[in-house]
């Protein structure tokens, strides 16, 4: 035996499940369940999102008879913090989350160039890779050093450069730029990281950035390539000459050298080289020729 039963639907009952299910820089997409399987008819919810940063607030109203809802939350901004609440629209029981939006990006190439009294920041402009960012809103610079274990800030700038001076001799640096904070530094872009060596030379303000090893390795190792490449090539010379005086003497020695008596002969004088291989030499005088003396 059996018997069906069917619930009757409450309506006083929260969206169940409510998630995140992808958050960008400008929008969140969220999701929920119906508060009851398979409603028979449409419903319609309430979507509240509250501002936490900028203190307001924003009401949406969708209606679905799926039992599962998906919905796109748009024109948010970069690095905001928003309070999502979903309920019917009978204002019954909600459902709540806290959504936080992907900031704005670092700047790229930041890089740091070393004058006589103070240093240079250099980066890329973030609007190049964002477009929800405007110039006008610049940048902001913080300084962080090891030393002291102190962080500053340095100020801010809508340029793509920054002059920092007065720089401790034997302290070292970390420098970060990011796009500039909003409404009480709570809605800030990512931060990009360079760091700085004093040496302390006892000379003026000098920088050691974390390029600088790049930029000398480009130096050193075309400098060693060529000198390789040069004694290589003096090596090459070398050879070439030995084998070239060695291949010389060889065919001195075989045109002086006689078949008669095997042997290579030579004369001291001028005329090295003139004399008749096969002349015969003259070993000695008889003893009954007379010599004759001039």
């Amino acid at each position: 035996d059996y018997v069906v039963v069917k619930m009757i639907p409450d309506n006083r009952l929260p969206p169940r499940h409510l998630h995140s299910v992808h958050t960008g820089k400008t929008f969140a997409v969220i999701k929920w369940e119906s508060p009851y399987d398979s409603p028979d008819q449409d419903m319609l919810y309430a979507v509240a999102v509250k501002d936490l940063v900028r203190k307001t607030d924003k009401i949406y109203k969708v209606r679905s008879r799926n039992s599962t809802v998906e919905y796109t939350i748009k024109k948010l901004e970069p690095g905001g913090k928003y309070h999502v609440t979903v309920q019917l629209g009978n204002m019954s029981k909600e459902s709540s989350m806290k959504i936080n939006t992907v900031p704005l990006s670092a700047p790229d190439a930041l890089k740091i160039i070393t004058e006589k009294d103070h240093i240079l920041l250099f980066w890329k402009s973030l609007a190049l890779k964002e477009s929800n960012f405007n110039e006008s809103r610049g940048y902001e610079i913080h300084m962080f050093d090891s030393l002291m274990n102190i962080t500053a800030y340095l100020g801010n700038t809508t340029e793509n450069f920054f002059k920092v001076s007065n720089l401790k001799i034997g302290h070292n640096y970390s420098f970060t730029v990011q796009a500039r904070c909003l409404y009480g530094g709570q809605m800030c872009g990512e931060p990009a990281t360079l760091l700085y060596d004093e040496l302390g030379t006892g000379e003026d303000s000098s920088a050691t950035a974390s390029g600088r090893g790049t930029d000398v390795a480009a130096i050193v190792v075309p400098v060693l390539f060529l000198l390789l490449v040069a004694l290589g090539i003096g090596f090459v010379v070398l050879y070439t000459r030995h084998r070239r005086l060695q291949n010389s003497f060889t065919a001195f020695a075989n045109s002086h050298y006689s078949s008669r008596l095997g042997s290579a002969i030579f004369s001291s004088g001028d005329d090295l080289g003139d004399e008749d291989d096969e002349a015969p030499m003259i070993t000695g005088f008889s003893d009954d020729v007379p010599m004759v003396i001039a």
